[in-house]
């Protein structure tokens, strides 16, 4: 159940570079800047039509930068057809047999993110970072009885810690007037993980709108945004995992609740065969009893492959792997997001974010530095 893990990690990846934007300078207070911006010669490279920007009287930031971030993040995972293996061998479906309760996912990241003006509307940023996890998924084995209403037979979870590797590319469409701004946050963020097959993927888009309050230095600003946080996750994850590594202290309890899952099994098909042998001819060739009793032993029969061929496993635990491909996805796509934003000047600035509603809470943290290039 580790994967679970990936979708908060993913999220680490989203968080924006420092709110700067070039700024049309408007009003009569700012008519000397503006002016100034006009008749200056424009000192850099970047942005690619930076000094025409500047006759058109836009304020630039620094045209490169580069950010040191703090994120936490705490979110709701949802996950769908699940088929799990062992030691490499027959992979075993496990939708309707398996249904999780609340999965929940910490983590804690440092993203460093370089970045340029590409435009004097466009920043672009590559992301580079490391993660640190820990993610409790809760689940029961759900078998028919005789009655054809399910019931569960194992009841069990996982905790587990995870450490990891993220990189990624992203943009930052911006523009701003008169202090107000718009800034709609682009990102494709990978997960390098040594336990899945290949790197898991997310797309974040963050839109928001604020604006930033001059301070009696020129150079400084305090900025205020609200704005929308939306993460998409490649739904698809396969890989495999040593079966140690999901149980470090042996697996003795869930082996225990799994040699109870066993009898259980057995005791539901016990039940049903009673129940079935006990009906008339005439009962047992209606399609609505044929279809439950055919339902309810194809059900067991899977319950039981399963659990023995996990219970064989465990018992050579320190040799065993396990396979797992599934769909997964955050539990609500959307949260809502306010920041704000102390620059102390052009070169320097502290950042803060928060992210809550729905199932998903966040909180960033950060600096940034900026020059020009």
């Amino acid at each position: 159940m580790r994967i679970t893990l990936l979708i908060c990690l993913l999220l680490t990846s989203g968080i924006a570079t420092a709110q700067v934007f070039s700024n049309k300078e408007v009003g009569k207070k700012n008519e000397a800047l503006a002016d100034s911006l006009k008749e200056a010669e424009y000192p850099y490279v970047l942005p690619i039509l930076g000094a025409k920007a500047t006759k058109a009287g836009y304020s630039l930031p620094y045209s490169a930068g580069v950010s040191v971030q703090y994120f936490g993040s705490k979110s709701d995972i949802v996950i769908e057809n699940l088929m799990v293996g062992f030691n490499n061998g027959t992979m075993y479906d496990l939708d309707g047999l398996v249904r999780f309760d609340d999965s929940r996912a910490t983590a804690e990241a440092i993203t460093v993110r370089p970045d340029v003006w590409l435009f004097p509307f466009l920043n672009v940023y590559g992301i580079f970072g490391k993660a640190a996890a820990t993610t409790e998924v809760n689940f029961g084995v759900w078998v028919p009885d005789s009655t054809g209403v399910d019931k569960e037979i194992l009841s069990t979870g996982t905790i587990v810690d995870f450490n990891t590797t993220t990189f990624g590319l992203g943009m930052t469409p911006t523009i701003g007037v008169g202090g107000g701004f718009l800034a709609l946050d682009i990102n494709m963020a990978w997960v390098d993980v040594p336990q899945l097959s290949k790197p898991a993927r997310s797309f974040v888009f963050g839109p928001r709108f604020g604006k930033s309050f001059k301070l009696k230095n020129p150079e400084s600003n305090i900025a205020v945004w609200v704005g929308g946080f939306r993460v998409s996750i490649a739904s698809r994850t396969d890989g495999s995992l040593d079966l140690a590594e999901v149980f470090p202290e042996g697996g003795g309890e869930i082996g225990i609740k799994i040699d109870q899952g066993i009898v259980k099994v057995g005791d539901a098909q016990d039940q049903v065969d009673i129940w079935w042998n006990n009906l008339p001819p005439a009962q047992q060739n209606n399609p609505v009893n044929k279809a439950k009793y055919e339902a309810a032993n194809a059900a067991l029969a899977r319950a039981g492959e399963i659990l023995n061929s996990a219970d064989q496993a465990l018992n050579t635990i320190s040799n065993s792997t396990v396979q797992y491909s599934m769909d997964k996805r955050v539990k609500d796509p959307w949260n809502f997001i306010v920041g704000s934003q102390y620059q102390v000047h052009k070169h320097l600035m502290f950042r803060f974010e928060v992210g809550f509603l729905g199932s998903r809470n966040q909180f960033m943290g950060g600096l940034q530095y900026r020059f020009g290039l």
